[in-house]
């Protein structure tokens, strides 16, 4: 059988919800293809995973889009992302590409990134089954194919009710998630089996480890150096070490002076990092907060855009972390940007993390409750390879 995924704007976090279930496909011994932007290629083929170069839009389309994401209102926000970039600039770039692939490849079945729709437009006029891998919540996703409804009705009729009705798979847990999709199919992924420790950064100290990453997605936007200096000056003085990454689109060398007890990584593999973080300091991201809740480790979060404000105060909620949010401008409602002036709420929240047991209590009842559903290989036997 053949299975095709698709993957839209945005690196890391729209691929990795997909990457197990295509790992578990080729382990059955299915074919698979990733259909992605051509800058996606390492990345895709890092996994070790077919790729099928697609298409995205100009950057220069694309660039003044995502620098308004972190100022703008939260619905002006959510018409630019979900309708403008995703639904029609990215759709419109991919499609003709989108077609190729189906037509070379024929596959039996598609996994979709929620943001990438020129794959479900193609596999609609082909008839063949979709399903999607959640990224956000459900509710932020429901939403967002809402918000993208009038540029999708412009390449298919009824894509956005078709999308709604679709199979949705989420590792988000039911406690924090709950789904209107009507499909909805719970999946955990398996632990590695080995992970090597970190190396020894800081010098033989034993002191709690904080993880702060801002994702993947911020080394784009103009305000990324600003940001990751705010978060090294609240990680000042902190009795902790600290291992911070950028992602490899920033050069660290432009972080200034970094503290002695940070230590800076473009990349390391998050499974890593979780085995031995005593917290994690994030912008409330899906991919991250995901895998800190699954290994039962606490947040403290800092949302910039997107998903992440809701993500942030979800998770507040249950106590498995704690939320900063920077001040919105008024009258217009615009989002004032994270500056070196928050740093001190940022390590005030880290140091109450670290002192109290409760939330890392909390988050381990929340990994509990995600280690209890079906793995990845029985969603896929059951729900997406089971010919009709």
């Amino acid at each position: 059988m053949h299975l095709l995924a698709a993957c839209s704007l945005g690196g890391a976090g729209h691929l990795n919800p997909l990457a197990p279930f295509l790992t578990a496909a080729r382990r059955r011994g299915e074919e698979v293809l990733v259909v992605a932007p051509p800058e996606m290629r390492e990345m895709v083929e890092g996994l070790g995973l077919p790729f099928f170069p697609g298409a995205q839009p100009p950057e220069e389309e694309v660039a003044p889009i995502r620098e308004l994401l972190p100022v703008v209102p939260r619905q002006e926000a959510s018409i630019l992302a979900s309708r403008e970039l995703f639904g029609r600039l990215a759709t419109r770039a991919m499609l003709p590409k989108m077609d190729e692939a189906f037509a070379e490849y024929r596959p039996d079945v598609v996994l979709r990134d929620p943001c990438e729709y020129s794959s479900a437009i193609v596999a609609s006029r082909r008839e063949i089954r979709v399903a999607q891998v959640a990224i956000s919540l459900a509710e932020l996703e429901a939403a967002a194919i809402a918000a993208a409804a009038p540029a999708l009705g412009e390449q298919q009729e009824g894509l956005a009710e078709d999308l709604l009705g679709a199979p949705y798979l989420s590792r988000f847990p039911t406690s924090l998630d709950p789904s209107t999709f009507p499909v909805t199919v719970r999946f955990r992924e398996a632990g590695a089996s080995t992970l090597s420790p970190l190396p020894d950064w800081w010098n033989g100290s034993d002191a709690p480890l904080v993880y702060l990453t801002f994702g993947t997605v911020l080394g784009h936007m103009s305000i990324a150096l600003e940001v990751y200096r705010a978060a090294l000056e609240a990680m000042r003085g902190l009795e902790a070490r600290v291992l911070l990454t950028v992602g490899r689109k920033l050069d660290p060398s432009g972080l200034g002076q970094v503290p002695s007890n940070v230590h800076v990584e473009q990349w390391v593999d998050q499974a890593r990092v979780m085995g031995e973080a005593d917290v994690v300091v994030c912008h409330g991201g899906s991919g991250t907060v995901l895998g800190a809740l699954a290994a039962g480790v606490p947040l403290v979060m800092v949302p910039l855009f997107a998903d992440q404000f809701d993500n942030a105060r979800r998770i507040a909620a249950t106590g498995a972390g704690t939320s900063v949010e920077v001040e919105t401008e008024e009258p217009m409602g615009r989002h004032r940007q994270l500056s070196r002036d928050d740093a001190p709420r940022i390590s005030e929240q880290v140091r109450e993390v670290l002192s109290d047991s409760t939330y890392r209590d909390q988050a381990r009842l929340i990994a509990e409750e995600m280690g209890s559903a079906p793995t990845v290989d029985a969603v896929l036997g059951d729900l997406l390879l089971v010919k009709p």
